[in-house]
């Protein structure tokens, strides 16, 4: 099987996520270990025995979530898993930085001190309350675009996250995301629904946190990932460091290419994805876009025995 490693985003952190790996494997405990050093404080306790209020805060949230993400990494790595096992890598919004780091672009600490960054810059970048987000599910994308643009009225209204075949995911203005829901209700959409987010992502409104990840990103060593990463705004697979450095300030404002990504993955061959971290969200979107692609979620010590019992049975 030609297989893609999938790194997930904001949405899918919990309490006790990645303890019972740190607790399994020495490896996976040093990632949250050096997470911890980068940021200056205890991250793993609030990840293990926090609130989820705490957590849920963006700045809290992302490097959490790479944090996971990495201790899976490790613990299959000491398996014998290593990353070039994959055929591609691919991340879910800030999953993108989790899955150059899995790839060998970024360091872990890096890539900690950078998420740190994004998130308190994209929560800085619309004063509260100025900006939502909605999930529209049940219409395709092109018909969630043309309601969006419909609902702006001169602000900014338009399709963050197109995930998959009937789940996109509008972000502006909070006057022109409640008039988008209300015009996708009449228009036939199964679900329309606000996000429980606390500023409008992958936006036009999201410019001040780019032009702070521009700023930061230049002074983090990039590498080429061991294995092409498929990028958010592109939909896919580069191993340029000064191409993907662009695409991840362009990321901040841009769409998330999630359906476009997959379907890539599985027109160049990917017959197998590897969701590596915490939640089952990313495989839930790949069985909706590419039937034929089976999945597999890794965020338990006892799910990392069981992909590397897979391999052995292959």
């Amino acid at each position: 099987m030609t297989k893609a490693f999938l790194f997930p985003g904001q949405g899918a952190q919990t309490i006790g996520m990645g303890r019972d790996l740190a607790e399994a494997y020495p490896a996976a405990r040093e990632v949250f270990e050096a997470v911890d050093a980068a940021l200056g404080e205890k991250l793993s306790t609030l990840i293990w025995e926090g609130e989820q209020d705490s957590l849920t805060l963006t700045r809290n949230a992302q490097p959490a979530l790479m944090a996971t993400s990495m201790a899976a990494m490790a613990a299959l790595k000491s398996e014998g898993v290593e990353v070039t096992t994959a055929a591609f890598v691919a991340g879910h919004s800030l999953g993108e930085y989790t899955a150059l780091c899995a790839a060998g672009a970024l360091s872990v600490s890096d890539a900690a001190r950078l998420l740190r960054l994004r998130g308190e810059a994209m929560q800085a970048a619309v004063p509260s309350g100025e900006g939502a987000m909605a999930a529209i599910l049940g219409l395709d994308f092109a018909a969630v675009m043309a309601l969006a643009e419909e609902a702006a009225q001169g602000e900014v209204c338009t399709a963050a996250n197109d995930n998959d075949p009937a789940q996109v995911v509008i972000s502006g203005h909070h006057a022109a995301v409640l008039r988008a829901v209300e015009i996708a209700k009449g228009k036939g959409a199964k679900r329309a629904l606000l996000l429980p987010v606390s500023a409008p992502f992958h936006c036009a409104l999201m410019q001040p946190a780019a032009d702070a990840m521009a700023e930061a990103l230049e002074t983090v060593a990039f590498h080429a990932p061991a294995v092409p990463l498929v990028g958010n705004v592109t939909a896919e697979a580069s191993r340029d460091p000064d191409a993907i450095r662009a695409r991840l300030v362009e990321q901040v404002t841009g769409r998330v290419r999630w359906r476009e990504s997959v379907a890539w993955m599985a027109a160049n061959g990917v017959t197998e994805t590897w969701e590596i971290g915490a939640g089952k969200a990313l495989s839930g979107m790949v069985k909706r876009i590419a039937r034929e692609v089976e999945t597999r979620s890794i965020g338990s010590a006892a799910e990392v025995r069981a992909a590397v019992e897979s391999l052995k049975d292959a």
